[in-house]
């Protein structure tokens, strides 16, 4: 795992001693003497992450976090505040100014390594998320970054999964302010529950007699449904070892007891606020990755989406030697529509089509929008007759019954041509087989449109 890491700290052996740990990993170190100086360096470099000493002179760690958080340049960039410092108001102070993480003087080599890697794991999918979701931004569709944004205030949903009856009721209290808590004792019903349901952030109170808690974090990591969901364990103080394991296996943070209630709430709501977040970023991705592939107007799959795919169905088709069919439709004097009922009509009509031809085909078709008035459905392992009987009942459909224009109430009646080819010996391409359809449409409309015709064999 390669990175680069800055190190803040004003005493230099303090420098040299991490700058020589992380380098032994393979890391890319920069170094900085004063907040000043690391707040200038994340502005003209890209940083991964940076371990930040609280006290310096001129600004201390704490204002100097806190800056990182306010600037949309470097909010992204994880925080590790390595101090000398060990109350829990210290901790608390600068996990509220936006620090990820906590490492106390002298630094233990295996969490000092074990914190930057499951912290650099998780830069890592935000980083991808984030880039995506500026190209939606690029592309005109900001307004997909706003999904979820409700979300930002309510209360987090949190699952604690707790042995003991005293612990649960005071974690469940000192949360009450920030989240509802669900609280059970069984680790396998709180696996279940969590792939369920949705949660922000799940607790593991390593308490238990005869039940290894990792093992319930390892089975939160395997499943998909939990993969992403953020795992807060609580452990006894020295238990180094299974803290380890623990940000090995992906668990994102760790409490050591007794538990202050003060830090228990920053850190919960530190993991719930990240999850929120990247929860927004995946959203408009997926969301972005339909945008690009779907017509607006009439929700079918856009060309640029049946290129692709078509090009996937007929090479599959000639690997297998299966029959594959193409059909292209064409609204009948379309413009017409246009002419007489503006745009808005038009779309109506294009809408409805669309609706028809949805409802019509099979499961396994794929049904787009070409461009203007004319869709295509694609059919897999569909022969030249089976394609016929389906291009002739989306006909039907399509002259059956009126299309409705709410903006004016009229009623029209709408025809459409279609064109169908199927893959032969002769056709070796995806183009090939879009182009005999093509012209079986070309002859559909010049014989009396409302009709199906099939390319030549």
């Amino acid at each position: 795992m390669t990175a680069r890491i800055l190190v803040v700290d004003d005493i230099p052996a303090n420098v040299k001693l991490l700058e020589a740990r992380l380098l032994a990993e393979y890391f890319d170190v920069m170094t900085a003497a004063d907040g000043h100086e690391a707040l200038a360096i994340c502005e003209r470099n890209q940083v991964d992450l940076i371990l930040l000493d609280i006290m310096m002179p001129g600004i201390d760690g704490f204002e100097v976090c806190e800056r990182l958080k306010a600037s949309k340049k470097t909010a992204h960039i994880p925080v590790v505040m390595v101090t000398a410092l060990d109350q829990p108001a210290d901790r608390v102070r600068g996990l509220k100014a936006g620090a990820d993480d906590f490492l106390t003087k002298p630094v233990n080599d295996l969490q000092l390594i074990s914190r930057v890697k499951s912290l650099l794991r998780l830069k890592t999918l935000s980083d991808e998320l984030r880039i995506r979701a500026d190209t939606a931004h690029t592309m005109g569709m900001g307004d997909l970054m706003r999904t979820g944004e409700g979300r930002a205030d309510e209360a987090g949903q949190v699952l604690l999964v707790d042995g003991r009856a005293n612990s649960q009721e005071r974690i469940v209290r000192a949360l009450k302010p920030v989240a509802d808590v669900l609280a059970l004792s069984d680790p396998q019903a709180a696996l279940f529950e969590a792939a369920e349901n949705v949660f922000d952030l799940v607790i593991v109170n390593a308490n238990f007699d005869d039940y290894d808690p990792l093992r319930l974090c390892s089975q939160l990591r395997s499943l998909e449904r939990t993969r992403f969901l953020p795992i807060l364990i609580i452990t006894e103080q020295g238990a180094d070892e299974m803290v380890v394991r623990a940000l090995d296996l992906g668990v994102n943070d760790y409490i050591i007891r007794p538990v202050d209630p003060n830090e228990l709430v920053a850190r919960s709501l530190t993991q719930i606020r990240r999850k929120r977040y990247n929860d927004r970023l995946r959203a408009s991705v997926k969301q972005t990755i339909e945008l690009a592939v779907t017509d607006p107007l009439t929700g079918l799959y856009n060309r640029r989406y049946l290129d692709n795919h078509l090009s996937v169905l007929f090479n599959r088709s000639m690997a297998r030697g299966r029959p594959l069919s193409v059909l292209i439709t064409d609204i009948d004097r379309f413009k017409q529509v246009n002419d007489t009922y503006g745009h808005d009509g038009g779309d109506e009509v294009l809408r409805e089509f669309a609706n028809r031809v949805r409802s019509t085909i099979r499961g396994a078709d794929l049904a787009c929008r070409y461009g203007g008035e004319e869709f295509v459905v694609a059919m897999p392992d569909t022969s030249p007759e089976v394609a016929a009987a389906v291009a002739e009942r989306l006909r039907a459909a399509v002259e059956s019954a009126p299309f409705m224009l709410k903006h004016s109430g009229e009623a029209l009646k709408v025809t459409a041509s279609f064109g169908i080819a199927s893959r032969m010996g002769s056709v070796l391409t995806p183009d090939q087989l879009m182009k005999q359809a093509d012209l079986a449409l070309y002859e559909a409309k010049n014989t009396g449109r409302n009709r199906v015709v099939a390319a030549a064999a």
